[in-house]
């Protein structure tokens, strides 16, 4: 073999290689499925609702926005009271799913809370509606009475149609 022909074999074999199967391509990798709650058949109204503000909360820290808009009412509402309760005119109004999803996303979950969830809950229920009045905790942020939250039962269940919340006074 010549000198020449040594010095081009490595570019032959760099060749073939480009030329050879490529090696099985990376497998995806799958983001986890969310855990949830199993949720059970509810025997009362109030225990559809309790259920439906525990979903709420779990789909808040797993930010699990597919489960989050399963619980909201295509027309749902979400206000931001800015703690003047009693003025409307400076609250932030989030209307329809679209809307308080965009809100989850870019406002919610970027806090990464571990915890979320509403607690001393006081409950009303008349017919096919009901209010709550509760404090949430989400993370380290305690807002105590100062979420209110509206359900309508449609369809035969029960859906989250608004939530007001930063109700209490600075």
């Amino acid at each position: 073999m010549s000198r020449c022909d040594l010095l081009s074999l490595p570019l032959i074999v760099l060749m073939l290689a480009a030329c050879a199967r490529s090696p099985l391509p990376p497998t995806a990798v799958v983001a986890p499925t969310p855990v949830r709650t199993p949720t059970p058949v509810p025997a009362t109204d109030e225990e559809a609702i309790l259920q439906l503000l525990a979903a709420e909360g779990e789909g808040v820290v797993q930010q699990d926005i597919e489960r989050l808009m399963e619980i909201w009412a295509e027309d749902g509402v979400v206000k931001d009271a800015r703690h003047t309760p009693d003025d409307g005119s400076d609250d932030l109004t989030w209307r329809g799913r679209d809307a308080i999803r965009q809100r989850y996303v870019t406002l919610v979950f970027p806090g990464n809370p571990s915890t979320a969830g509403a607690t001393d809950v006081q409950l009303t229920i008349e017919g096919d509606t009901a209010e709550a009045l509760s404090t949430t905790r989400i993370g380290s942020e305690v807002a105590p009475g100062g979420d209110r939250w509206t359900f309508a039962r449609r369809e035969g269940r029960w859906l989250i149609t608004s939530l007001t919340y930063n109700l209490e006074p600075e």
